[in-house]
């Protein structure tokens, strides 16, 4: 085998107990967001306040610095101030949050396949298999539909695929880490 130093495996067979370590915290998050999903979306719902807030405040600051320099800094400041709000109103009402971000991504999802379908129906004489397009608008159509009529449902369905996407990351990467380990050897 040709010599690893200098080349970035080395770097991963010398700290592979890293990657072990991401590996595990991954699989333990992807089991604690099985069995505890009410925890998973609080966690996350607060996670988006926080940075909605903090990214309010950074707005804000900007927009009050630069104001000197531009007539239209009132644009980004009331940007800072509904970041701000947004974040507060977050931390104040998590479930509001938490559904109003459900019925975003129902909303994107149904758009998004409305348009496919329209797409697809004006390039039919364009493209061959324009019925793919329009499976696949459907496809989300459905989606967006069903989040909107059985919301905590597909609460639940989002934590579990992003719980499975962990726990599956975890494994790949504990294997990963006693992969590189050897290298070290």
């Amino acid at each position: 085998m040709e010599t690893i130093k200098g080349h970035l495996a080395s770097i991963l067979a010398r700290r592979w107990w890293l990657l072990l370590l991401r590996g595990l915290i991954a699989i333990a998050f992807g089991v604690v967001s099985w069995v505890q999903p009410g925890i998973s979306l609080a966690s996350l719902v607060l996670l988006f306040g926080a940075y909605s807030l903090v990214d309010g405040v950074l707005n804000a600051w900007a927009a009050l610095e630069g104001r000197r320099e531009h007539e239209h800094w009132w644009v980004l400041f009331l940007e800072g101030l509904l970041g701000i709000g947004v974040g507060v109103l977050t931390f104040l009402a998590p479930a509001i949050t938490a559904l109003a971000l459900l019925f975003y991504i129902a909303v994107w999802a149904i758009a998004t396949g409305v348009l496919e379908i329209v797409a697809a129906i004006r390039l039919r004489k364009e493209i061959e298999n324009e019925w793919m397009l329009i499976i696949a608008g459907l496809a989300s159509v459905v989606f967006g539909t069903l989040l909107m009529a059985q919301p905590a449902a597909g609460a639940l369905a989002l934590l579990w695929l992003i719980a499975s996407y962990a726990i599956f990351f975890g494994v790949l990467l504990v294997v990963l880490a006693f992969r590189v380990r050897s290298f070290a050897a």
